[in-house]
């Protein structure tokens, strides 16, 4: 028995490597999607034979040719959409926290980001002076922060995954801290949420430094060098006082950063695959 598909559409992992030769071999179209603002090696081989390129950043970011390129963004779910004031205090009240302070939250990733733990545990006590936190540790930093940060204090919590309520919790907020990760800063953006990103630079080929350096060159973020924070855990700190304090800068970053938002990214890029199939 035979089966041949009228369309392969990869998203970049090396397993897509011998599934793309084999769509060109066998003459069938090529859909391939970057998340990332820069290409991982298996699409830059692959984009030679593509007969459509989604990307989740602008297209001066890719070395794709214009002509089959096109800028979708990354699909993200309908809830992430910006919050109404009410809505946020409605949200903080359900999470238990004063409608009237402001809300950090702290999100490493569903892997969570020791580094950044371990910065925010040891800058608690000062951040708490001025913001309620929320820390999304990970499973695996779990334990050590708990008994790493007080468990009895109204202003902070402490969750090692959050499955449900993610959209509501960073919808909430005031300011989030994460990872560069390309779904968590197009989710961020669809919320116009202001942000600080800690970018992991210890990944291979940097990515997560390019994904930061699109959205601080239209200042839509902040960004806090990774070396610096362990370094210096305090520049942390300052910068969540920074923009809290700075309404006018808080607001603005978020406009830029909603800018980037493409709430229709999956239906684009689901007609770049159903294209294929007629090109």
């Amino acid at each position: 028995m035979q089966w041949r598909p009228d369309v392969v559409f990869t998203k970049g992992g090396f397993v897509c490597l011998p599934i793309g030769l084999a769509a060109k071999l066998l003459g069938i179209p090529l859909v391939i999607h970057d998340s990332d603002a820069h290409p991982g090696l298996t699409n830059r081989l692959l984009a030679r034979w593509a007969t459509s390129i989604g990307t989740g950043a602008p297209l001066k970011f890719y070395p794709y040719p214009t002509s089959i390129s096109h800028y979708v963004g990354v699909p993200v779910v309908a809830e992430f959409a910006p919050y109404p004031a009410e809505r946020r205090r409605q949200v903080k009240r359900q999470l238990g926290f004063s409608p009237d302070r402001p809300l950090v939250v702290v999100t490493g990733g569903g892997l969570g980001a020791q580094r950044l733990n371990e910065a925010v545990a040891e800058e608690l006590q000062s951040l708490l002076i001025h913001t309620n936190l929320i820390l999304i540790s990970g499973d695996g930093s779990y334990d050590e922060m708990r008994s790493l940060t007080p468990q009895d204090d109204e202003r902070y919590q402490l969750h090692a995954f959050v499955s449900k309520g993610m959209a509501d919790m960073l919808g909430a907020s005031d300011l989030v801290i994460a990872r560069a990760g390309a779904t968590t800063i197009l989710e961020l953006a669809a919320l116009a949420k202001p942000t600080i990103l800690v970018p992991n630079g210890y990944l291979t080929g940097g990515h997560q430094l390019k994904n930061a350096a699109v959205y601080a060159e239209k200042n839509a973020v902040s960004v806090v060098d990774e070396h610096e924070l362990e370094r210096h855990p305090g520049v942390l700190t300052d910068e969540v006082v920074n923009i809290l304090s700075d309404h006018k800068r808080s607001r603005e970053m978020g406009i830029a950063f909603h800018e980037f938002a493409k709430p229709q990214a999956a239906s684009e890029m689901a007609e770049l695959v159903l294209g294929a199939i007629k090109h």
